[in-house]
C-alpha cells in the first residue's frame, strides 16, 4: 500500500532507498511482515545523495533508516531496530541459528556478489539500459566498479558465480522441503536475507531452476508479504524530522572503559563502500557503534552502525 503524506514524526521510520536496491527490498519486506507504516524517500542510485548525505555524514551504502535525529546504517542494524520496535525477535540477525544462519551468511556474502555476475552479459546489459538508460547505466557501472576498491569483498568470476548460485538454490530448496520458512514455522530475517540476492538475480534477467519447486513456492510467498503502508515523503519532511527531534537516549549496555569513547573517530565498512563517517564516539556496545555529529542544519545527530564488519579509527 502506498500513500502520499507529509511527516516529520520522530516515531515514523523513514527509509532512504531506491526502488532497485536489493538491500532496500529486504527492509521493505520486513515492513510488510510487521505491518509497519513508514516514510519512503527515494535516493539516487549513486552518490551524491542530497536527501541523506547531510544526515548520515556521507555513508556510502543504501538503504539508510531514520528515526528523527537517529540515523541507522546497514540493513542488519535496521533489521535489529525493526525487530525491537515490532516485538518480533526473529527479525534480529543475532537470533538466527543453525542451517538458517549458515544460509543467511552465504546469501549475503558470496550469493549477493554472484547474483549479478551469474547473469548472461547481454541480459544484464538490457536490464541496466532499461532501468537507467544509456548514460545512467554507464554511471551505475562506473560507480559500482569503484565500490569494491580497498575492501575485503572480491567479486567472483562468471563461472564461479554460477556455481555459487546453483549451490545456494539447491541448499535452500532442500531446507524448504522440510519446513515452511528457513528458520522453521515463522518468517525470520534469514528469509529476507536469502530473498534479496535472488530478487536481484531475477531483476537482472536470471531465473530460478525449474526443479527447485520448494524454493519457487517460498519465493512467491515472500513476495506476497508486501511492503506494509508506504508513505511517500519529501526531503524537507526528512530534514524536519531530524531538526525537530533530539537523539534518543544512548544504549544502557554501552562500554564505559573503551578509551575511544568521547573522542573523534571515523567509522567505515570493511568489505566494500569504504567511505568513512566522522563524529564523536558516544556509545559502543557489543553490537552497535554510535557517533554524535554536530551540524548547523539539524543540531546533534546520532549515527548508528553495527560493530560486525565495521572499523573504528581515530579521526
Amino acid at each position: 500500500m502506498t500513500a502520499t503524506q507529509s511527516t516529520s514524526d520522530a516515531q515514523t521510520m523513514i527509509l532512504h532507498h531506491y526502488e532497485n536496491s536489493p538491500y532496500a527490498e529486504k527492509i521493505r519486506l520486513m515492513f510488510g511482515l510487521t505491518g509497519s507504516s513508514w516514510g519512503s524517500l527515494i535516493s539516487p542510485a549513486w552518490p551524491p545523495r542530497p536527501n541523506v548525505d547531510p544526515l548520515s555524514g556521507g555513508y556510502r551504502r543504501i538503504p539508510i533508516a531514520q528515526l528523527g535525529a537517529d540515523i541507522f546504517c546497514d540493513s542488519s542494524l535496521i533489521a535489529r531496530e525493526l525487530a525491537h520496535r515490532a516485538g518480533q525477535p526473529a527479525l534480529d540477525p543475532a537470533n538466527v541459528s543453525g542451517a538458517a544462519r549458515e544460509l543467511m551468511h552465504r546469501a549475503e556474502g558470496a550469493g549477493f556478489f554472484s547474483a549479478i555476475t551469474a547473469v548472461p552479459p547481454l541480459k544484464l546489459l538490457g536490464t541496466m539500459l532499461g532501468s537507467f538508460g544509456p548514460r545512467g547505466a554507464y554511471r551505475f557501472v562506473k560507480d559500482r566498479s569503484g565500490l569494491l576498491k580497498g575492501g575485503s569483498a572480491r567479486p567472483p568470476s562468471a563461472e564461479n558465480a554460477r556455481t555459487v548460485m546453483r549451490e545456494l538454490f539447491s541448499s535452500a530448496d532442500q531446507l524448504l522441503a522440510e519446513q515452511a520458512w528457513l528458520g522453521g514455522e515463522q518468517a525470520s530475517v534469514a528469509d529476507f536475507a536469502l530473498y534479496h540476492p535472488l530478487w536481484l538475480h531475477l531483476q537482472c534477467g536470471g531465473r530460478l531452476p525449474d526443479d527447485a519447486t520448494h524454493l519457487k513456492a517460498w519465493y512467491d510467498k515472500v513476495s506476497a508479504i508486501g511492503h506494509g503502508t508506504r508513505i511517500d515523503i519529501t526531503q524537507a519532511d526528512a530534514f524536519a524530522a531530524a531538526r525537530d527531534a533530539d537523539p534518543r537516549p544512548l544504549p544502557g549496555n554501552a562500554s564505559r572503559d573503551d578509551e575511544r569513547t568521547g573522542r573523534e573517530v571515523r567509522v567505515a565498512p570493511e568489505d566494500y563502500g569504504l567511505v568513512p563517517v566522522s563524529g564523536r564516539l558516544v556509545a559502543l556496545t557489543p553490537n552497535r557503534i554510535v557517533l554524535a555529529r554536530e551540524t548547523e542544519q539539524f543540531g546533534t545527530l546520532h549515527v548508528h552502525f553495527p560493530v560486525e564488519g565495521y572499523s573504528t579509527t581515530p579521526d
